[in-house]
C-alpha cells in the first residue's frame, strides 16, 4: 500500500508573524534637475506641437519618468518628449511600460547641462532597455549635425547614417524633422509634413495667429460681399427709377401725340 504525501496546508498570506513589514517599490514622480530657460522653451514648444497634432490618437509626455522594470525605480528615463500611439491623450504622473507599453518615440534635446557623449551612450543603453522604437537627439548648438536618429532593429538601437537621404524622416509619425531658426531661442526642432520642411506643424501660437488671420479674411470677405450686395441693390433701385422715368416720358409723349393727332382729325 502506497502512502500518500500529506496535503499541503492552506496558505493564508499575511496571517503569519514576520520579522519586518514589506517594503513597497516606490517609483518617484519627479526629481530636481537644473534646466536652462532655452531648453525649457525648446522642450515645451515641441511638446505643444505634438499634442496639438496627435492628442486625438496618441498619449504624450514631456520630462516625465518612464519606468520599464517593475522591480526597481532605478531603471528609468525622462525624455524631453515622448509619444505612445494608439489611444487619445490622457494625463498621468509616470509612465510604466509594463502597464501601458513602451513609448513609440522618444526625443532628447541636448542642453548645456548634459555631460557629453559618455553620458549619452549610457542614456542610449537605457532607451534600448526600455523598448522605445525610435529615438531622436537634437543638439541646437551643433550646426553641422543637429539631428541624429536611432531605430530599434533586432533588439538593438542603431543610429542612421548621416548619408541616409531619409535621415530626418520620423517613421513613427509619418512626418519629417527639420530645424527652424526662432528669433527668441535660436535653432528649434520642428516637424513638417514634407521633406523640405516647408509645411510645418504649427505651434499653438502660430495656429492661433493663422486662425485670427483666417477669421479676419472671412470678415473682410463678408464685408466685401455685403458691400457688393448693397451696391447691387442700389444699382437695381437706380435702374428701376430710370425705367420709371423713361416710362413716364414715354407716357407723356404718347399723350402729346394722341392730343396732336386728335387736333388734326378733320370734322
Amino acid at each position: 500500500m502506497t502512502a500518500r504525501p500529506p496535503a499541503a496546508p492552506h496558505r493564508r498570506l499575511g496571517a503569519h508573524v514576520y520579522r519586518r513589514p514589506p517594503e513597497p517599490v516606490i517609483f518617484p514622480e519627479a526629481e530636481e534637475v537644473p534646466e536652462t530657460n532655452r531648453h525649457l522653451e525648446l522642450r515645451t514648444a515641441l511638446y505643444l506641437i505634438l499634442k496639438r497634432e496627435l492628442a486625438h490618437a496618441a498619449t504624450l509626455g514631456s520630462d516625465q519618468f518612464v519606468y520599464w522594470d517593475p522591480t526597481t525605480p532605478r531603471k528609468r528615463l525622462a525624455p524631453d518628449a515622448f509619444v505612445r500611439l494608439g489611444a487619445p491623450h490622457w494625463t498621468f504622473r509616470t509612465w510604466k511600460t509594463w502597464l501601458h507599453g513602451a513609448p513609440d518615440l522618444g526625443v532628447e534635446i541636448v542642453s548645456e547641462s548634459d555631460e557629453g557623449e559618455p553620458a549619452w551612450e549610457e542614456k542610449l543603453e537605457r532607451y534600448r532597455a526600455s523598448g522605445i522604437r525610435e529615438v531622436v537627439r537634437f543638439d541646437p548648438d551643433d550646426g553641422a549635425r543637429p539631428i541624429r536618429v536611432w531605430d530599434a532593429l533586432d533588439g538593438d538601437l542603431v543610429e542612421r547614417s548621416p548619408d541616409d537621404p531619409d535621415l530626418c524622416a520620423c517613421e513613427t509619425l509619418g512626418l519629417w524633422w527639420t530645424v527652424v531658426e526662432d528669433p527668441s531661442v535660436g535653432p528649434m526642432l520642428r516637424l513638417a509634413r514634407d521633406r523640405e520642411g516647408r509645411e510645418l506643424l504649427p505651434t499653438p501660437d502660430e495656429a492661433a495667429a493663422k486662425e485670427r488671420e483666417a477669421a479676419a479674411k472671412a470678415r473682410e470677405a463678408a464685408a466685401t460681399e455685403r458691400e457688393a450686395a448693397a451696391k447691387a441693390r442700389e444699382a437695381e433701385a437706380e435702374a428701376r427709377e430710370a425705367n420709371r422715368k423713361l416710362q413716364a416720358e414715354l407716357d407723356a409723349l404718347r399723350a402729346e401725340l394722341a392730343q396732336a393727332t386728335g387736333k388734326q382729325t378733320p370734322r
